[in-house]
Parts: C-alpha cells; sequence; structure tokens
C-alpha cells in the first residue's frame, strides 16, 4: 500500500463531530467546511464553530453546528436533491453516506428507503458532520482510508421514539451491512452515533489496526460528553503510507499479492433490457473492474438479473451512484473480497506492418498469457482483406516470436 493514507482511531467512539473535530485538528480549514455546506444552499442558516477541549486529560478540537431552528424532517430523496448542488468531490461519498444510513433505518423500521423520514439524518447538524468530513477528506487528499475496531459504549440512549439499548438498531445494521467490526463498552454511555458510524463504514476502504505508514499529522476530535475513566475522542492520523517489503524482503511487495475489492450486487426485474449495456460501460468508464450480468428467477418466478460490479473501495461511491440513478434499484449489496491479480504490461507488436496492441500477464517472470487488442486485430485484418480469426493467430505468432 501505497498514497496518502488516514486511520480513523474509533477505539474511544464516533460521531458525525467527532470525526469533523478530527479534520480541523488535523489542519482542515474551518472556511473549506463552511464553504462546503453553504454550497448546499440550505433555506436555514448553519454556522460551524471549533474551540479547544480536553477530554480524559488530552487535547482536541471540538466542532459545533450552529443552526436556525427548524419543523423541516427530511426524507433521503429531500437530502440528495441538496447535495446535487455539492462539488463533485463531496457530493458521491456524502451521498453514500446518507443512503447507508437510510438503508439502515429502513431495516430497523421495516419500511421501503423511499418512506424513511430520518431524524438525525436530516436534521442540519448532521448534513453539517457528513458534508464537513467528506469536504475535510477531499481537502486532506487521502488515496486510502482504514478505520480501527468501533467503541459502541452501553446502556441505554434517549431518541425520538423514547429510550433504547446502545448499540442503538440503526449502529448494528450499519455495521451489519458493512461487514465492519464493533465492540460494546468500555463505558455505559452511547459511544457511536449513526451518522458518526455511517460516516466510518462508507468512507473506509478497510478496517484494522493503524497500517504502515508515516505520521504527518494527527487530529483529535471531542465528543461532548467527558465521561469519568475514559477519553471521548476520535483520533485521526494521516500520513504516507510505506511498502510493503521488509529486511527478510529486500525485493519488496509480491507483485501476486493479495488486494481488497469490493463486490457490489443487485437483483432487477423491471428495467429495460435494452438499457443495460450503456449502464455496464458507464460502470467500467467510472472505474469499475469489472460488471456482469446473471440471468436469476425470483419469487413468483419472474425472470431478473443480478446486477454484479467488482471494484476497488475508491470508486464506490460513484459507481453507486450510476447504478441507482441508471436503474429501477433502490438498494445495494456489498461485500469484500481478496483479489489476486497477476502484474500485466501491454506491447506493441508489427503484424504484416501493422500495430496491434497485446496485453501480457507474468508469474513469476515468465509469460503465461498473452492476449491481442481485438481493435487492432479487427483493423488490420480489415486493411490486408482478411478474416479477423487470421489476423489474430498472426498476432498470436508475432509474440512467440519476439
Amino acid at each position: 500500500m501505497t498514497g496518502r493514507c488516514g486511520w480513523i482511531d474509533a477505539t474511544g467512539g464516533i460521531s458525525g463531530d467527532m470525526l469533523l473535530g478530527a479534520c480541523v485538528d488535523a489542519g482542515v480549514e474551518l472556511a473549506v467546511v463552511q464553504a462546503a455546506i453553504d454550497r448546499l444552499g440550505l433555506p436555514e442558516a448553519v454556522r460551524v464553530t471549533a474551540e479547544p477541549a480536553m477530554r480524559a486529560g488530552l487535547g482536541g478540537t471540538r466542532v459545533r453546528v450552529e443552526a436556525d431552528p427548524t419543523d423541516v424532517r427530511r426524507t433521503l430523496a429531500d437530502v440528495l436533491a441538496l447535495l446535487d448542488r455539492a462539488d463533485a468531490a463531496v457530493r458521491d461519498p456524502a451521498a453514500a453516506v446518507f443512503r447507508a444510513l437510510a438503508e439502515a433505518e429502513a431495516r430497523v423500521h421495516r419500511m421501503p428507503v423511499e418512506q424513511v423520514h430520518f431524524h438525525e439524518v436530516g436534521a442540519l447538524d448532521s448534513i453539517a458532520d457528513v458534508v464537513g468530513v467528506v469536504a475535510g477528506f477531499a481537502s486532506l487528499r487521502l488515496d486510502r482510508v482504514v478505520c480501527s475496531q468501533i467503541a459502541l459504549g452501553g446502556g441505554r440512549a434517549d431518541t425520538a421514539h423514547g429510550p433504547i439499548p446502545v448499540p442503538g438498531p440503526a449502529v448494528i445494521e450499519l455495521l451489519r451491512g458493512h461487514d465492519a467490526p464493533g465492540v460494546g463498552g468500555p463505558v455505559e454511555t452511547e459511544l457511536a452515533t449513526p451518522t458518526g458510524v455511517a460516516l466510518a463504514v462508507t468512507l473506509a476502504d478497510g478496517f484494522g489496526p493503524l497500517p504502515g505508514l508515516r505520521p504527518e499529522l494527527v487530529g483529535v476530535g471531542a465528543g461532548e460528553r467527558d465521561p469519568v475513566g475514559h477519553a471521548n475522542i476520535t483520533r485521526l492520523v494521516v500520513g504516507a503510507a510505506g511498502e510493503t517489503g521488509s529486511a527478510a524482503d529486500p525485493t519488496g511487495p509480491d507483485p501476486r499479492e493479495d488486494h481488497e475489492a469490493v463486490v457490489l450486487e443487485t437483483n432487477v426485474d423491471d428495467l429495460d433490457p435494452r438499457l443495460w449495456p450503456a449502464v455496464l460501460a458507464d460502470l467500467l468508464d467510472a472505474g469499475a473492474s469489472d460488471t456482469w450480468l446473471t440471468p436469476i428467477l425470483m419469487k413468483k418466478g419472474r425472470p431478473a438479473h443480478t446486477l454484479s460490479v467488482l471494484t476497488a473501495p475508491e470508486h464506490i461511491a460513484a459507481l453507486e451512484r450510476i447504478v441507482f440513478t441508471g436503474t429501477t434499484t433502490i438498494g445495494l449489496r456489498r461485500r469484500r473480497v481478496t483479489k489476486r491479480a497477476l502484474p500485466r504490461e501491454t506491447i506493441t507488436v508489427e503484424v504484416h506492418g501493422h500495430p496491434v496492441r497485446v496485453k501480457l500477464a507474468r508469474l513469476d517472470g515468465e509469460v503465461v498469457n498473452a492476449v491481442p487488442e481485438y481493435d487492432d486485430v479487427a483493423a488490420a485484418a480489415a486493411a490486408e482483406g482478411v478474416p479477423v480469426a487470421v489476423m489474430l493467430d498472426r498476432a498470436r505468432a508475432a509474440v512467440q516470436d519476439r
């Protein structure tokens, strides 16, 4: 793993304002956060402030969102309409966070996603928290984000529906839906809010301890409460990720090393089939490693398709947006997979005077697969007036003769 990495330390808990505080404490300018919020054109006035704070003897930054009182209860569609005004770097990741929240709430309340009225997400402070964090991550230019195990707390919490056990149902659904690790305790109070957990599970490319990196920035976001014996903070550590090679392996990382990938899936039974080619093409153009359709039979014998999209984690938000806007689905499944790929290169060979690109895959330095580029082969075949199959054989022979 190389590039610029951010590690979210949620072992003390996490909320939207705590993660935003960690961003500001790490050096993100408040003006950047405020500008991202202002672009939404909210009808209510919203202002973000920051101040130093201490939690269990540790210094950090406490961020507050000041907003005019409002009785507005926003649906997912309402929030997404607001996000359409945001910069592209903010819009797609923030939309993914809100969709994750809506899906979790829908499962908790046993209702369709479009009928969910947010109590927390629709609130102005939560909208500001999500947009501010996403803008902060963009400002920090993170290539990869890793999150620790999330401390959830315990006891009971007051909600609009009355007291509920901690961790709350929406938090559990968010963890379950994204295969994310959480742990109860260590104190009897709510340490992880739905907004904070949604940010973590949506923006993180993986979960685990502090990865190998050279720390450059450290931000500490302070929570509202200061429980005895517990530092109610979220930390953000930012730095350059190091190579995975070691003294025992001076050649560096194995080119066949496993890479984390994500498969997005959804079942669709009511889309005009003529639209599928464009959807698949758009997904590949947006960064998907691969995408495919599998014919299935759904309940009552209805013919349908499972759309599958294989992608690196950093493309999830953009690809989900294409699926939601280009198909009729209102929900997606995610599962993390391990992908192993051989190192590849592209060479050009000359076939009867025509350049043809060829993709080579190597195993232990030996070429184990050579695939001529079809478009180049077809163009050469047309120019020579021979079948494509004949020109394909010639291209393969040219590779053998190198």
